[in-house]
């Protein structure tokens, strides 16, 4: 057989992609960012720079070399993992190589056969994909609807359905920035018997007292688990689980993608640890950031677009390929700005991400709303 005939089915389906306007490439990063999760411009503060430095000279090795479980566990992870535990007023936390290993790890090993997990449908993909893998029931509920949540648990209970009951949702959902009804679901959690999953990835640094999340008066309590990326707001890699201890206990013994992975690298330790300190004693970053969205929001509604509230700002256009024609035209401008196309976000919702950044000031905001004003326009 010939050899390209073996790649003949994957050439296909990238022309199928192509012929909806869905076809991805990768491209460097260039002109004002608003497109990273960068938010409180941490990826570059000087303060993480010097820490870096400063724990490579002190001899921290730049790669764990290893399983936690072997000889990769540093004094690093375990300083991160207390001073996170501290800091979200957790019993424990947990350190993984990215967010969406936590995911995946914590779905696929905690929620037992006979057990369900409720998901938001607006959940990250490795939450999905995480709860699919692993070994309980799943239903969806409608986006930021507590009673859908509720009714779907109800009706899984008179179904015979008796295990544990997992709710799975995003404190601050990533391609919409709006906030979940925190208050509400743990009123249903706590109904049920059931556990509540809050993934904090884009509201970690950002919201709550002293930065601490949008579950901050959630953290400590038996039936409460979060997710704490370390790649958004606090500018580096990997992610904390904050959990009962004997939940984490069970990770470490059970969990898979933490037994059998190498260990995130004890500088990116270093890395989250510094920018929790950051958080806590630059709070000024916090209001700056405040005062973008709330620009922001306003040169939005401007022009007839719904304000978000938060550092995620979409702008639905609808068609695939007028969202990247968009995107291409700002870009073009001086304006990293990026579509965002399904599957990613729902058919028919393909839109820009405005994200926004202690990376910009607000006269690059205000540049970026007249440029997409213009753009608007002039896109067909």
């Amino acid at each position: 057989m010939n050899g390209r005939v073996l790649l003949d089915r994957y050439e296909a389906s990238l022309r199928g992609l192509a012929r909806k306007n869905r076809l991805r490439t990768l491209s460097t990063r260039s002109g004002l960012d608003f497109a990273s999760n960068d938010y409180l411009g941490l990826a570059r503060s000087r303060r993480m720079a010097q820490a870096l430095a400063a724990a490579l000279a002190a001899g921290t090795p730049v790669g764990a070399t290893g399983s936690r479980l072997l000889r990769g566990n540093t004094p690093e992870h375990e300083a991160l993992e207390a001073k996170a535990a501290d800091f979200f007023g957790a019993e424990r936390a947990l350190f993984f190589g990215s967010g969406y290993v936590a995911n995946f790890a914590v779905l696929t090993t905690l929620p037992q056969k006979g057990d369900l997990i409720v998901l938001d449908e607006l959940n990250h993909a490795s939450a999905h994909e995480g709860a699919q893998a692993g070994r309980a029931e799943v239903m969806e509920a409608t986006h930021n609807d507590a009673d859908a949540v509720n009714d779907a648990i109800r009706a899984w209970r008179a179904k015979g359905g008796s295990g544990r009951v997992w709710i799975v949702v995003e404190s601050l959902y990533s391609m919409d920035g709006d906030r979940a009804p925190l208050g509400e679901l743990i009123e249903v959690a706590d109904r049920h018997d059931a556990f509540l999953f809050a993934d904090e990835a884009h509201a970690t640094g950002v919201y709550g007292p002293g930065g601490r999340g949008l579950a901050h008066h959630l953290e400590g309590r038996d039936n409460v688990l979060v997710l704490h990326t370390c790649g958004k707001a606090l500018g580096g890699s990997g992610a904390l689980v904050t959990a009962p201890a004997v939940l984490c206990d069970y990770l470490v013994n059970r969990c898979r993608p933490f037994i059998y992975a190498t260990a995130p690298s004890p500088l990116m330790a270093v890395a989250a640890a510094t920018a929790l300190a950051i958080v806590a004693d630059e709070p000024e970053r916090r209001e700056r950031l405040a005062s973008l969205v709330a620009l922001a929001g306003k040169r939005a509604e401007a022009l007839g677009l719904p304000a978000s509230g938060s550092q995620i700002l979409p702008v639905i256009v609808g068609d695939n390929a007028r969202a990247m024609a968009l995107a291409e035209a700002l870009q073009a401008r001086g304006f990293d700005v990026r579509g965002i196309r399904p599957p990613t976000v729902p058919e028919g919702t393909a839109r820009l991400r405005i994200s926004l950044t202690l990376n910009v000031g607000e006269a690059d905001v205000s540049a970026l709303f007249d440029a997409l004003a213009a753009e608007w326009e002039r896109t067909p």
